[in-house]
């Protein structure tokens, strides 16, 4: 094949399975039991899937939908569209079809391949009502197509095949670093979704500074567990697979657990909620053990702290530490290290904030958390931790290629290579997202350290600004008391108001367990969380932690959920940040509650 564009993602791509088509590109479970599949025939069902997207006639820089969760099948269907020249536009799994009917009306998809049996009877809703949509493609052959002729199996749109090879040759000898890759569509937690149009160069941009930051290679594994209809995941596994990583796919995030056992990857990226639940989970079991065991931790937790200390500013570590460093790894450290597989390298962090307690104790235990920022926009990262000299609180330097400032209002703006063409079909959004010398505005606030280290105030949306004048950062609040262990959720309030309330979601399994042990008796969630008792533990709770908060950020008042706020019901986005207009709404009665005011009719 053709290869005048080396740094294409086709050609990368290409030139991997071409070189070593023995090796191990993906793996998934499946039935019970692990499958793998080599880069030869991986290759073979790229090409298998764009010979049947051209005998289905999708035109160069045509659309296709992909609603599904991460399964094998994502990928195949993904760079068989790049080989075309299609743009995939990638649909959460969790979304509700009103949601995906605006996206594939908007970007007038005709072909969309769903996963199982929730998007399929999803898309059955949409054959009627989206404009454009015509053929339904489903990945798993468990699903009950209920007789809908619009609707065939994966396998059988790959039978249905009947373009010649040569047709696909010219499609790929054309390609260019100007088409567009995919159209994302960012969740938003305000507003309408917008398509961001991410081309070739954009990602040839993200490969050239990951390369010059990391090595990763066929010796390391990964564990797609973010949804890989977000840029973060699907950047990421685009990446890692173009550099030999064996790529293993799970479809429940629920499993993760088991799944990092089974896989033992050595490098994924992750959100701060997965080392959340890990860091409660590890202080919650230290918390109920014996003095003996407490001390051991608390001593392991020292040497590992010091030990950090000099790899994080480039220095030896002292032998007699290193020493130390072993004991306190068999006693402790191995222990929760294999919680993550026993194998993590390093592992990238994006999507909200890592409290830096939490950031601090992984870098104890020897895991590489790399903390980073970024946005759909600019193909995920911007900047994130090298591998030393970086600064907890922070979200690193910038990557290499993008450059960073600080605009009008602490506003954090962008440019660079991986910076988007703009948003599908929305002049007037583009032009309001761009400044007039064409950087980027971010929407976040921040500030560049003396080394060089951006740090992330807040969202300049989501600022709150109580009554008395005094402006909250929501994320920075929440962040702060959402360590806790027993707090799961929380959601600030103090737009307009006179002061801090919050609606708090408890851990309740750790909930239940002080329940216990305290005697106390309760039906259900509901009559626990009303128990004086409980709302006592929590305002001492609350006491303890705020002590690092001014006093115009402490919450006042707080109102117990029985319940966590969810995906499906439009209360947090795909990738778990709040949505607080609807939470707002949803929420209404408890809110006015703490206020004092009279409850209204909802």
């Amino acid at each position: 094949m053709n290869n005048i564009h080396p740094t294409h993602l086709v050609s990368q791509f290409r030139q991997r399975a071409e070189q070593h088509p023995d090796n191990t590109a993906l793996r998934y479970a499946r039935d019970g039991r692990w499958h793998e599949t080599q880069w030869g025939q991986f290759l073979e069902s790229v090409d298998q899937t764009s010979l049947a997207l051209l005998s289905a006639g999708l035109p160069v820089q045509g659309n296709i939908g992909l609603w599904s969760r991460n399964m094998p099948e994502w990928t195949i269907t993904d760079f068989a569209c790049m080989q075309v020249r299609g743009v995939s536009v990638p649909l959460y799994p969790t979304s509700t079809p009103d949601q995906v009917l605006y996206i594939i009306d908007e970007s007038e998809v005709e072909i969309l391949f769903v996963g199982e049996q929730p998007q399929f009877d999803g898309a059955l809703e949409l054959l009627g009502k989206a404009s454009h949509l015509k053929t339904i493609i489903v990945f798993d052959e468990g699903v009950d197509l209920k007789g809908c002729d619009s609707a065939q199996y994966f396998k059988d749109f790959l039978a249905s095949a009947r373009t010649e090879r040569t047709d696909l040759k010219a499609r790929i000898d054309n390609r260019c670093m100007d088409d567009l890759f995919t159209l994302i569509y960012t969740s938003g937690t305000t507003g309408k979704p917008k398509g961001v149009m991410l081309d070739y160069s954009n990602m040839a941009a993200s490969f050239d500074a990951h390369d010059k930051l990391i090595h990763v290679d066929h010796t390391d594994s990964s564990l797609a567990f973010l949804p890989l209809s977000h840029i973060f995941e699907r950047g990421w596994s685009n990446y890692a697979l173009c550099r030999g990583v064996v790529n293993n796919y799970m479809r429940d995030q629920a499993e993760v657990a088991s799944m990092l056992q089974a896989v033992k990857p050595t490098v994924m990226c992750s959100v701060p909620r997965l080392f959340e639940k890990i860091y409660t989970g590890v202080h919650t079991k230290v918390s109920q053990g014996s003095a003996v065991k407490k001390q051991i931790f608390k001593l392991a937790g020292s040497i590992g702290y010091k030990a950090m200390e000099y790899r994080r500013q480039g220095k030896p570590v002292p032998g007699y530490l290193k020493n130390l460093e072993k004991l306190a790894d068999k006693l402790v450290f191995s222990k929760i290290k294999q919680g993550l597989g026993g194998r993590i390298r390093f592992m990238p962090c994006g999507g909200a904030r890592l409290d830096d307690e939490i950031c601090k104790f992984f870098h104890a235990m020897g895991i590489n958390v790399k903390i980073g920022y970024g946005m759909t926009e600019t193909v995920a990262t911007i900047t994130c931790y090298r591998d030393t000299g970086f600064q907890f609180g922070s979200c690193g330097n910038p990557l290499p290629g993008v450059q960073v400032k600080i605009g009008d209002g602490g506003e954090i703006l962008v440019k660079g290579g991986t910076v988007m063409r703009g948003y599908y079909k929305k002049p007037e959004e583009t032009a309001k997202t761009f400044d007039a010398d064409g950087w980027l505005k971010t929407g976040d606030a921040g500030l560049i350290d003396e080394q060089g280290q951006l740090r992330i105030t807040d969202r300049i949306k989501e600022l709150m600004k109580t009554s008395n004048g005094k402006y909250i950062a929501p994320q920075y609040i929440e962040g702060t008391l959402g360590k806790d262990r027993f707090i799961e959720q929380i959601a600030i309030i103090a737009d307009a108001k006179n002061y801090v309330s919050a609606l708090i979601v408890p851990a309740f399994e750790a909930l239940e367990e002080y329940a216990r042990e305290m005697n106390l008796k309760y039906e259900n969630k509901m009559d626990l969380i009303r128990n004086t008792d409980i709302q006592k533990l929590f305002q001492e709770r609350l006491d303890s932690i705020q002590d690092e908060l001014a006093r115009f950020e402490q919450v006042k008042k707080f109102t117990l959920l029985p319940r966590e706020f969810s995906i499906e019901l439009g209360e947090i986005t795909p990738t778990l940040k709040l949505r607080r207009k609807i939470i707002m709404e949803r929420f209404q009665k408890e809110i006015d509650a703490m206020y004092g005011k009279p409850a209204t009719s909802h």
